[in-house]
This record gives structure tokens, C-alpha cells and sequence, in this order.
């Protein structure tokens, strides 16, 4: 932390401290900020903190309303209600763009390179650098790499345990649209999903997602071998 942040901070905690101490403290004495006032005293250190560097730009300390309500149900350790969970996910399907073309798959290939792919969108990326999807930090997806993580279920065999031998088939279409959307926005299917919105928030492109989905359903892929 920098002169500044920390002189900020202190100034920030001081100020918590006295409205904490208008406003009745603990029951030992202590004087202690409310809930809200902590948020305050956290956003003011993290964007003293912070700068715009390459790329990064502060405003990415800022949270949408999707974001925002789900950290405030898990810092005050309570889920959120079915009826909230249920609108947050009905707001987030609204955001999903779905191929202008119609085209749901591209090339298993290429979307292998995608997900092992880590890179990009750090302050010491070039912007004409296209960001990878990093999918093998939270996924097993192939038999073949053996390093991943495991946050995320297993992807191996995303496509043979569903039953989808052909994508193009009418058959297929809810999974292969299912696929897609979760890509793009997985918080409209489960709320305060931990997966990141690739296609909502810029991480991965039309054509990327497409063959990030080509990895998992293309009955060719190693993925459904």
C-alpha cells in the first residue's frame, strides 16, 4: 500500500470509527463501525489501493447489482432467497447473446487452445492480445492434460453423458443452447454461480465461445471419447 492509501485508510477508519461511536458501539464498549460502514471503509482502501495500469482499469473494483447482492448474501452468511435467486438469473438471461449466424459450434481444436489458455486482460497483456479462457483452472475437460483444477465439475465427457451424438439435431438443441448460455452468462442459470460470465463480461468473444462449445459437444472432440 502506498503513502497515500495508507493516509486515506487511516483518515477512512478514523471517520468509521467516530460514527461508530455516534451511533452506540459494542456491547464491551468498543466502539465498532456498522456492516455498511465497513463496505465503505473496504471500497475507499481497495480504490486508494489501486490504480489504472495498462489494460486495468479501477472501474473494475466496481460490481454490478448480480455481483454486488450475491457477495453481501455470503459475507452476512445467508443464501438468498428462491424468489431473489430466481429474478437475479431471469436478469442475467436477458444479457445472453446468442450467435447471430445460428451457429453454435466451431472447431474443437481451436477450443482446446482456448481453454488451456490462462492469458490476458492483466496489466502486462497487449490489448491486441485475445484472452484465453483459462477452463483447465477449474475444470477437468480432457483425459490428455492432467493438470486442472477442481472448483468446477468435471467437463470430461460433457457431451457423451448427455447424449448428444449429433449437435446439429433437433434433439440437441436444449443442451447445445444450454452449453452456450452457460458460457456466456453462467449466473443465469444459478445466480451466485462462482463461473465467470465469459461472454457477458468480455472475456471470450462469439467465435471463441463457439469453439469452447465445439470442445464439449462435437462427438469428435476428446472430451466425448
Amino acid at each position: 500500500m502506498n503513502k497515500t492509501a495508507i493516509t486515506t485508510f487511516a483518515a477512512a477508519l478514523a471517520a468509521a470509527l467516530v460514527v461508530g461511536c455516534a451511533t452506540g458501539g459494542s456491547a464491551s464498549g468498543t466502539a465498532m463501525p456498522s456492516d455498511s460502514e465497513l463496505d465503505r471503509l473496504a471500497m475507499t482502501m481497495a480504490k486508494a489501493s489501486f490504480r489504472d495500469q495498462g489494460l486495468v482499469k479501477v472501474d473494475r473494483l466496481q460490481q454490478d447489482d448480480t455481483n454486488r447482492e450475491c457477495s453481501a448474501a455470503q459475507a452476512a452468511g445467508r443464501p438468498l432467497t428462491e424468489a431473489r435467486a430466481k429474478a437475479i438469473e431471469a436478469a442475467n438471461m436477458k444479457t445472453i447473446k446468442w450467435p447471430a449466424d445460428g451457429k453454435f459450434l466451431g472447431d474443437w481444436k481451436e477450443g482446446e487452445k482456448i481453454a488451456q489458455n490462462g492469458r490476458g486482460l492483466t496489466w502486462t497483456d497487449d490489448a491486441k492480445v485475445t484472452p484465453g479462457g483459462n477452463c483447465y483452472n477449474c475444470h477437468q475437460i480432457t483425459k490428455e492434460e492432467i493438470s486442472f483444477g477442481t472448483i468446477g465439475p468435471s467437463l470430461y465427457n460433457y457431451g457423451k453423458l448427455r447424449g448428444v451424438t449429433d449437435p446439429n439435431s433437433p434433439a440437441a438443441k436444449p443442451m447445445v443452447e444450454y452449453t452456450w448460455g452457460k458460457i456466456w452468462n453462467a449466473k443465469a442459470y444459478n445466480a451466485c454461480s462462482n463461473m465467470p460470465r465469459a461472454g457477458h463480461g468480455g472475456v471470450l468473444n462469439e467465435q471463441q465461445i463457439r469453439h469452447i462449445v465445439a470442445l464439449l459437444l462435437d462427438p469428435k472432440s476428446p472430451v466425448n471419447q
